[in-house]
């Protein structure tokens, strides 16, 4: 592992160097992962599967435990009919349940104008719920003007 970021770094070396000498060199970004507050029960299971699914999927995820989910929810701004059992702030948005990384994403590059994004109760199958048959569930866009169906998910893919 070690020769390869020493590899890496110094491709990356010579790279910028020779673009520098040809007067066109590019800085180098690295894209910040999105990052999510979720509040959970700790006594859930379930929610750190869902914590492990957003990780893989290039998010960071930092977990505060607490038995007063109901207070965290009214404080967001979560209708009572799209509860689930987690929580999550991530900039300007909620997440609530088990929305998968895939929607969290699109959610990102679209950027509507909505509070958040939830999935209601606890479909099996769902990021976070694996086991069973899974089922199909929606993703609900939420906010000031309303819900509307944000999209249709089959496990963590859209259908």
């Amino acid at each position: 592992m070690t020769s390869l970021i020493r590899a890496f770094s110094r491709r990356s070396a010579l790279g910028l160097l020779a673009g520098l000498a040809a007067g066109h060199a590019t800085p180098i970004r690295a894209e910040a992962a999105p990052a999510l507050d979720v509040f959970k029960d700790p006594n859930c299971g379930c929610c750190g599967g869902w914590i492990a699914h957003l990780m893989h999927h290039g998010f960071i995820a930092r977990a505060t435990d607490t038995s007063d989910m109901t207070a965290i929810k009214a404080r967001l701004g979560i209708p009572d009919a799209l509860a689930s059992c987690h929580t999550a702030q991530l900039g300007n948005y909620v997440i609530e349940g088990h929305v998968p990384a895939h929607a969290i994403k699109r959610l990102l590059a679209e950027k509507p104008d909505a509070l958040g994004l939830a999935v209601p109760g606890m479909p099996i199958g769902s990021p976070g719920m694996e086991g069973g048959k899974p089922e199909t569930y929606d993703v609900i866009l939420f906010g000031k003007g309303g819900q509307s169906r944000f999209g249709r998910y089959l496990g963590d893919r859209p259908v």
